[in-house]
């Protein structure tokens, strides 16, 4: 049903493009392997020098950027139908955030959710510590320590505590990062239930195997 289907010995590739309202059409070449990795080469002009780059590059290039949104901006041809967004064909039911996530940019990675601030208690005496998660690395720190059974004050990220240090002031705790309310205690904007900002491909818990593998891109 693809328009310029191709099959190579491992990889497939179809005519692909995104639509910029003022320029017109930027025409490529949409490249999936047979590990699930994504690629495209444009062909907007003889002399494009982009060859094999992510989707999110492709929509960039093509003055597409701010959406993040390439699923609905980069479009095939059917017989049926010119200009059919990637989510509504088959083809995007191979892609796979494990396959695809050494191709990430860090553009990619600012787009993702807002995380809020987390607690963890220690094993040792029973306080909590406050975590800010405010990037990819601060994520980690509080996901590898979440994730640590016998997690304790000395190993917190940020200074050198112990157990006899003061627990934070209750008032501070309730403060949390949300962007919609100061107080708030989980809500739309500020619980994220999973993204490609707090899920990480070289961690073997259930939860960042299972998106890596099965969470729709």
């Amino acid at each position: 049903m693809i328009l310029d289907f191709k099959r190579g010995e491992d990889y497939i590739k179809v005519l692909c493009g995104a639509t910029n309202k003022k320029y017109g059409d930027y025409v490529g070449r949409l490249k999936i392997n047979n590990e699930g990795q994504y690629f495209i080469t444009c062909e907007c002009c003889p002399e494009c020098p982009l060859v094999n780059v992510t989707l999110e590059a492709f929509e960039k290039h093509a003055l597409r950027e701010g959406s993040g949104r390439w699923k609905r901006n980069i479009w095939v041809h059917c017989e049926d139908e010119d200009k059919v967004p990637l989510w509504k064909r088959p083809l995007i039911q191979y892609y796979t955030h494990q396959a695809n996530v050494a191709n990430r940019n860090d553009s990619a990675m600012r787009k993702q959710n807002f995380h809020r601030d987390e607690f963890l208690r220690c094993t040792r005496c029973g306080k909590e510590q406050k975590f800010h998660l405010k990037s990819r690395p601060d994520i980690k720190n509080y996901h590898d320590a979440l994730n640590n059974k016998c997690w304790t004050c000395s190993l917190w990220p940020y200074q050198k505590i112990t157990c006899e240090d003061d627990e934070e002031r209750s008032s501070l705790k309730a403060s949390r990062g949300c962007s919609r309310s100061s107080t708030c205690q989980g809500c739309s904007t500020c619980y994220c239930e999973g993204c490609i900002k707090c899920r990480f491909e070289d961690c073997n818990c259930q939860e960042c195997r299972d998106f890596m593998l099965y969470a729709k891109p």
